[in-house]
């Protein structure tokens, strides 16, 4: 009889336990096959900071198919386009090969939707992929090179903060004329952390220059420009959007059950609800129970649950349910060695606070990064 079959889409946070342990599945005489776009997965705490050139690339990234391999699994080198849970088959873009599975988990992680870009431009990002913003960087530094240029975020939320923050540190430090940089917020920057909060993040914005326009939302965003609802239009040598993210839409393609926002509908048990072998965490679900906010700390709860009802699918054994816990601890890295550290009541700024995600960000990639010796 031909081994069972455990295929992983992504090796993201939520995957991060399993992958760890691959080699307890493949010694039980199970097939392990991990599918990504990338042989690396960038941890996207510490994204902005690679962009703020804080972090070399090599120190916020796994060596997915490295550890993989060691491990007696199969890495395979490719995007998914649709999942058959009919035939249990996983379908590859641009290729006519399908995997097949006993169990699928699903760590596909999320994008940021490019609704509001009218044309594509070369100068014109998202915030996902991860690695692309060192590519942002390089090219922040080589227009920066003749002339002051115009750089806009779009978007609102942390990630909108914690972007023109290290896009600042770029200008400041390696660029030669100092990018003017405006952050397009919609109706209002950071208008669902505390109050507290967003003051100290405008005040860290506003006192190095960076303009936030609110009360006003994009309409598109066009090669060398920034178009508002109201018609004002704006220059932008550089866009960078970080409008928020949405799952992968593969879920949804493939006829699979899905939340309101398109993300693989899980039970407790982190189960699709209809199909008993296909499991997922991270970004990537729509959590039955109560709606979870797109944070990574979610998708690191996930882990151990995750491994243990995978071991449990392939041996008949008792799946563990998934408690989400309480709050969740939030740091702002400002890009200017200083942060925001936020977890309800305790609100407080200033270099401390960038310590303390630096020592907790540092730790948790040695912890993963132990894996690829």
């Amino acid at each position: 009889m031909a081994a069972k079959q455990l295929v992983l889409i992504g090796g993201g946070h939520a995957h991060m336990v399993t992958l760890a342990r691959l080699s307890t599945f493949t010694a039980m005489g199970f097939g392990v096959t991990v599918i990504q776009p990338s042989e690396y997965h960038y941890y996207s705490g510490m994204g902005p900071g690679m962009l703020g050139n804080i972090y070399r690339p090599d120190e916020i990234r796994f060596a997915t198919r490295k550890v993989v391999e060691k491990q007696g699994g199969t890495f395979v080198l490719g995007r998914v386009s649709a999942i058959d849970p009919a035939q249990q088959l996983v379908r590859l873009e641009g290729s006519d090969v399908a995997l097949p599975y006993d169990v699928l988990s699903c760590n596909a992680g999320s994008y940021v939707p490019t609704d509001a870009v009218a044309a594509a431009g070369p100068d014109i990002f998202t915030v996902k992929p991860i690695e692309k913003l060192l590519e942002v960087q390089q090219r922040i530094i080589s227009l920066s090179a003749e002339r002051m240029i115009d750089i806009a975020v779009v978007g609102g939320g942390p990630s909108s903060v914690e972007i023109a923050g290290n896009i600042w540190r770029i200008g400041r430090q390696y660029a030669a004329h100092a990018p003017r940089i405006r952050v397009f917020a919609g109706r209002q920057l950071l208008s669902r952390p505390p109050a507290k909060v967003r003051s100290m993040a405008m005040a860290s914005l506003t006192n190095r220059d960076i303009e936030i326009i609110e009360n006003h939302y994009v309409k598109s965003i066009e090669p060398g420009r920034i178009v508002l609802q109201n018609g004002e239009t704006y220059p932008a040598d550089l866009t960078l959007s970080a409008v928020g993210i949405k799952p992968s839409p593969i879920f949804a393609a493939s006829g699979l059950p899905v939340g309101p926002d398109g993300g693989l509908r899980v039970n407790r048990y982190l189960q699709c609800t209809d199909q008993a072998n296909i499991f997922g965490g991270g970004d990537c679900i729509s959590f039955e129970q109560e709606p979870l906010d797109k944070v990574g700390v979610y998708a690191v709860r996930q882990n151990p649950v995750l491994y243990h009802n995978l071991m449990a699918a392939l041996t008949g054994g008792e799946l563990q349910p998934f408690d989400p816990g309480g709050g969740y601890l939030l740091i702002y890295n400002l890009g200017d060695d200083t942060g925001i550290f936020c977890k309800w009541p305790i609100i407080f700024g200033g270099r401390l606070a960038f310590r303390i995600k630096d020592y907790i960000d540092r730790k948790f990639m040695a912890k993963f990064q132990a894996m690829e010796k």
